[in-house]
């Protein structure tokens, strides 16, 4: 296996864990899990947020898939100047701030902090950028064989921008505050 995909693989192992782990984590130890998690978001859009969520992991397998299993390390182009170990750098970009997600929430909730709030909000920031990053760079990238299954990495990378940029980044982001 090529290194690079080599990389890729442990980023995604590693870095998928961790996600699931502080998830899992921040729910067994925490009564108010559920509110937490919701920051605010109200109920009328809670059902769009829940779609969205199982669009965007189904989303991010399909554009891992394309980057994986049809992308040579050796012959990926991004914008004619970047090689395939951006894509590396995006999903280390993606999944440490999303493993970190979840515990600086549920920190920042017990200790009433405004700076702790603001650092949540800057972590899914992060995460939103390195989704629209990796969107730009789909769209760039070349080869782009099979066109099916680029075409359905774009489709995939679309659900998991809106997820991360627009509902957590944006949506959840305006809501999350400490009580008053």
């Amino acid at each position: 296996m090529h290194p690079q995909k080599r990389a890729m693989l442990v980023i995604n192992l590693l870095g998928g864990t961790a996600v699931l782990f502080s998830y899992a984590q921040g729910i067994v130890t925490h009564s108010d899990a559920a509110q937490v998690l919701w920051g605010g978001v109200p109920q009328a859009i809670r059902s769009l947020y829940t779609l969205s969520m199982f669009t965007a992991a189904a989303g991010y397998f399909a554009f891992t898939n394309f980057i994986f299993f049809h992308l040579s390390p050796d012959k990926t182009r991004v914008g004619g100047r970047f090689g395939f170990g951006l894509f590396n750098v995006f999903y280390v970009a993606i999944l440490l701030p999303s493993a970190l997600w979840l515990p600086l929430t549920f920190l920042a909730v017990e200790q009433a902090s405004p700076f702790l709030v603001w650092l949540v909000k800057g972590v899914l920031w992060l995460v939103g950028a390195a989704s629209l990053s990796l969107l730009a760079a789909l769209l760039k990238v070349e080869p782009r064989h099979p066109t099916w299954a680029h075409r359905l990495a774009l489709l995939g990378i679309l659900a998991f921008c809106f997820q991360t940029a627009v509902l957590d980044a944006l949506v959840w982001g305006s809501f999350f505050q400490l009580a008053p």
